[in-house]
């Protein structure tokens, strides 16, 4: 039992002095409860991560012109196109002598 508390007294002593000291160094436990200094491990760090830039997919797509219309559609399209201009034409012919007949003859 004596022996047991001198050991671990000495080991304490040692491992206490060993802390509390400028140069402590890093000690190696082998088991035996006596520690042996180690030579200082020093750890590179990796360089940081450079990250390229993720490349831009574009999936193929098919030009398309025009939707696909067979001719009787065109035609169709076409006589509604010119009868709206037709209107729009006669609509804006009507609102011009509107405002030219309200001009002469409203009283301000």
């Amino acid at each position: 039992m004596r022996r047991l508390f001198a050991l671990c007294a000495l080991t304490g002593s040692t491992g206490l002095a060993a802390l509390t000291t400028g140069t402590a160094q890093a000690h190696v436990d082998v088991g035996i409860g006596i520690g042996l200094p180690a030579p200082p491990v020093v750890i590179a760090t990796p360089p940081p991560l450079v990250y390229a830039p993720a490349p831009v997919v574009v999936e193929p797509r098919p030009v398309v012109v025009a939707p696909d219309y067979d001719d009787h559609d065109w035609q169709a399209r076409a006589w509604r196109e010119q009868q709206w201009r037709e209107r729009h034409g006669r609509e804006h012919e009507w609102r011009r002598r509107h405002r030219e007949w309200h001009r002469w003859h409203d009283d301000d």
